[in-house]
């Protein structure tokens, strides 16, 4: 009597039972896709739930069809060795769109409050208004209808806040009879091919704000980026600590000289470790503001 041999599926693979292993496998494929941000969240629970749930390997194949195996780094995309215009290399033109795709035209708050963020498209003159209530208009994942932009804000017994991000060029030209407008961020110079925002309107016993701040996301990534340099200064001070106690080690064995010369190199470690120390007090209370600074940050957002 001979085994019948397993059913072939279109693509090949036969329809075998998967193990607990092979699903762990696609597991860790997913938990890299996630953490390179190949999968947002929703996608990667959805994924993994179908690989518990998947007993043939038939039903695993699919889930990580589109992502490059563990280890394999996919090929890079073609890059264009010729200059081409801004819009081509994903500079500000991408985000100055036209004044087709505009998404809100004003803002109210009359005794309450109203919000523009995240992603949407400033037409060239956005109008605002406030009368005992106030307004947010931030500018930082925005797209633009023009080059230049008017943002109109009239605040009566209220206040504004205007949000931009870094390269963006800001005139202020309201006037403010008892209240004000924010002129701090003027005379900062925009980026190439970056938008301009011009902030004018009226204030009475009320106030406009003018901020420039990075995004979260953007917050977060140079924290990474300060994290991995510093870990980088630490290893590199490691490494230097551990050549001069070799240096000290292989010197002892080497008479009076050598014995001078390892107690210098010993007075040499000494002086390396106690700045090491000094370095990660100093990083340890800069960690400290950085994280104040955070949630005094999250708490502006949050308002």
């Amino acid at each position: 009597m001979t085994d019948e041999l397993p059913d072939e599926h279109p693509d090949g693979l036969p329809e075998l039972r998967a193990s607990d292993a092979d699903r762990e496998q696609v597991a860790e494929v997913l938990r890299d896709a996630v953490a390179e941000g190949r999968l947002d969240m929703e996608e990667f629970e959805e994924r993994l739930e179908a690989t518990y749930k998947a007993r043939t390997y038939k039903e695993l194949a699919p889930i990580t069809r589109d992502l490059p195996a563990p280890g394999v780094t996919p090929p890079a995309p073609t890059v264009s060795m010729v200059k081409g215009p801004a819009a081509e290399t994903g500079s500000w033109a991408d985000r100055i769109v036209g004044s087709e795709s505009c998404t809100s035209q004003w803002g109210v708050a009359i005794m309450s409050g109203f919000e523009r963020k995240g992603r949407w498209t400033v037409p060239r003159k956005f109008n605002a208004f406030a009368f005992w209530g106030g307004g947010v208009i931030d500018l930082r994942e925005a797209n633009f209808a023009n080059g230049e932009v008017i943002l109109n804000c009239v605040a009566i017994m209220g206040g504004m806040s205007v949000i931009v991000p870094p390269g963006v060029e800001v005139v202020v030209r309201g006037i403010g009879v008892m209240g004000g407008f924010d002129h701090r961020e003027e005379g900062v110079q925009g980026d190439p091919g970056a938008p301009r925002v011009v902030v004018t309107g009226f204030a009475f016993w009320g106030g406009v704000g003018v901020e420039r701040k990075v995004t979260k996301a953007e917050r977060l990534r140079q924290k990474e980026e300060r994290r991995l340099e510093k870990l980088e200064r630490k290893a590199a001070r490691q490494e230097e600590l551990e050549e001069s106690r070799r240096r000290a080690l292989e010197g002892s064995g080497s008479g009076d000289l050598g014995h001078r010369d390892s107690l210098d190199e010993a007075r040499s470690i000494h002086r390396a470790a106690m700045e090491q120390h000094r370095e990660l007090m100093r990083e340890h209370r800069e960690a400290r503001r950085e994280e104040r600074r955070e949630r005094r940050d999250d708490r502006r957002d949050r308002d």
